[in-house]
């Protein structure tokens, strides 16, 4: 038995020493990793509830949480309107971190692996060769495209490590909007969300999701930020 005091107070682990598959194990063992924030250990329900319907590559420590907003009904409402693309973020710890120094500048992010397939460069391209919007669900997909484009501006599958911050004064280059949850104070996220929408426009927009009590953070509300 170990025993962590972190930021966000003590961490308490068991080693246990055994053979077999790593994630057969970690399903009968381990636990869902809920953001410190949710000040409570996760439960059976956890398990399915967050976790995405489009799931598919394990690696990320966290889901995407604007994307627990879809079950399979409106996920293909949506689909029958619009193009739908998949990528690849394995989400780091880091995500979680709020900004502690005094300048924005000197914070750094966590490294997380982006990647990127042929038929997203392709849905983007021709979202774009049709006049449409692309419609990022998620900060984390919004790392992820800026990162690519970064990268090679999108011209060619890729697989790589990013630890893009993203605040503002950042221009943007691949998307035209968002889906988003509504984030910490001090976050990285929240950072985002003023680089994309302006300072006091995002201000403005959370005191009135105060005001209209919406829920904050994981299994919260979400908004879409054009």
């Amino acid at each position: 038995h170990l025993s962590y005091l972190g930021d966000q107070g003590p961490y308490h682990f068991r080693l246990l020493d055994l053979k077999g598959d790593l994630d057969f194990l970690m399903a009968q063992y381990g636990q869902m990793p809920l953001p410190p924030y949710m000040k409570r250990e996760s439960d059976p329900l956890d398990k399915e509830a967050y976790q995405t319907i489009f799931a598919k590559h394990p690696g990320a420590i966290a889901a995407p949480t604007a994307g627990l907003h879809f079950d399979q009904v409106l996920f293909d409402q949506v689909a029958a309107k619009s193009s739908i693309a998949f990528l690849t973020l394995h989400v780091g710890a880091g995500t979680f971190l709020p900004v502690k120094a005094a300048h924005i500048a000197d914070h750094r992010m966590h490294t997380e692996c982006v990647i990127i397939s042929e038929s997203l460069i392709d849905a983007v391209q021709a979202c774009r060769a049709r006049g449409g919007r692309v419609i990022a669900v998620g900060t984390t997909v919004v790392r992820a495209l800026e990162s690519a484009y970064i990268e090679n501006k999108l011209s060619s599958p890729s697989c790589f490590k990013t630890d893009i911050f993203i605040n503002p004064g950042y221009a943007f280059k691949v998307i035209d909007g968002m889906l988003t949850n509504f984030h910490l104070p001090e976050s990285t996220l929240l950072m985002l969300v003023s680089a994309f929408m302006g300072h006091s426009q995002t201000m403005a927009i959370y005191q009135e999701a105060i005001k209209r009590c919406y829920r904050f953070f994981s299994y919260g509300d979400a908004m879409l930020l054009t």
